[in-house]
């Protein structure tokens, strides 16, 4: 594959899995126990049921909504892609995301020839994300957005990471748009691909297209699993208990990177965008064990999103930037 086309995310790369990996924004008090111990029961011998019966009933029964409105996804990314395709089967030729947002919305809409425009008004697709990305704040458009005419997705990936604030739309404005749901990162789960969306209400016809482009079978028996799981009260207390520990971690890594003379940017969620002081040697840092994640592709060049890691990470960070300071002094 052209290197020059493949998506940029963190995590894992050629050299393996990051001994003190910022990069990604899974909770890094995970992995969950309650869906380890679902992945490890579940019956990978068999087909999961195609019309996902049960988990679509549990699911819609979590979220207060009736069960014709979830939608099973393979993952947020192929989400994004069938909803895309969707809409420019409907006749859709436009589409609006904010000028800071996850790569894929940009990529699906150039595969299937979609024209960006800076007026949400003009747009037939439009992409809403919060806690946003990269900075994990709120979107302040969120409303004036959610009230055009196209079809408005709201990404909500890192809502259960939420750390302060609250959601900008209420629950009048969200039965107006598409709720993606991507439990994985909360559950540092991520090399488990499962999510599912919530269909605004009077968007059959949407959801009957979309329900045509969809691969059979688009979860696997490992993800129905972790997303049963995702739904347990022990889950979601264990959960509420990583969101508390995850703060106190926060308050002293923003404590950290501002005595090193960093700037960070205001964020509600498990991670933060920083403009480092200085340049950044990235290749040496790796070969300490650190990754970063540039934001550069997400419309913020000149920073960096760190997630929220705990203590030991925390001070390996601050030794390997330091080690880069005397060398560049």
């Amino acid at each position: 594959m052209n290197t020059a086309t493949q998506p940029l995310h963190g995590g894992p790369d050629a050299q393996g899995v990051p001994p003190w990996d910022f990069s990604t924004n899974a909770n890094a008090c995970g992995p969950c126990p309650m869906a380890l111990a679902a992945l490890a029961l579940a019956d990978a011998q068999h087909y999961p049921d195609p019309a996902y019966t049960h988990l679509s009933a549990v699911l819609a029964d979590f979220h207060g909504v009736a069960v014709e409105r979830i939608v099973m996804a393979g993952s947020a990314s192929e989400f994004i892609a069938r909803i895309t395709a969707a809409v420019v089967r409907a006749g859709g030729k436009t589409v609006w995301q904010p000028a800071q947002a996850y790569g894929d919305y940009a990529r699906a809409a150039a595969a299937w020839g979609l024209q960006g425009v800076a007026d949400p008004a003009a747009a037939d697709l439009l992409w809403l994300c919060e806690p946003s990305s990269p900075q994990g704040a709120v979107e302040h458009r969120a409303q004036a957005v959610a009230n055009q005419g196209g079809v408005v997705v709201l990404d909500r990936a890192y809502e259960p990471l939420r750390l302060a604030g609250r959601c900008s739309l209420d629950a009048a404005a969200l039965n107006t748009v598409w709720q993606l749901w991507s439990p994985n990162k909360a559950l540092a789960l991520t090399g488990v691909r499962g999510a599912y969306a919530i269909a605004p209400l009077g968007a059959s016809a949407l959801q009957a297209t979309l329900e045509s482009l969809a691969p059979s079978w688009p979860l696997g028996a490992h993800a129905a699993a972790m997303l049963s799981a995702w739904m347990q009260p022990e889950t979601q207390a264990w959960l509420a208990q990583s969101r508390a520990q995850l703060r106190g971690w926060k308050t002293q890594q923003l404590a950290l990177l501002r005595s090193l003379g960093w700037v960070c940017l205001p964020s509600d969620s498990n991670y933060l965008c920083v403009q480092a002081p200085g340049p950044l040697n990235v290749s040496v840092l790796r070969a300490q064990g650190i990754k970063l994640r540039d934001t550069t592709s997400m419309g913020l060049p000149g920073h960096w999103r760190l997630s929220v890691q705990p203590p030991a990470a925390q001070a390996a960070l601050a030794q390997a930037l330091h080690s880069q300071q005397v060398t560049t002094a």
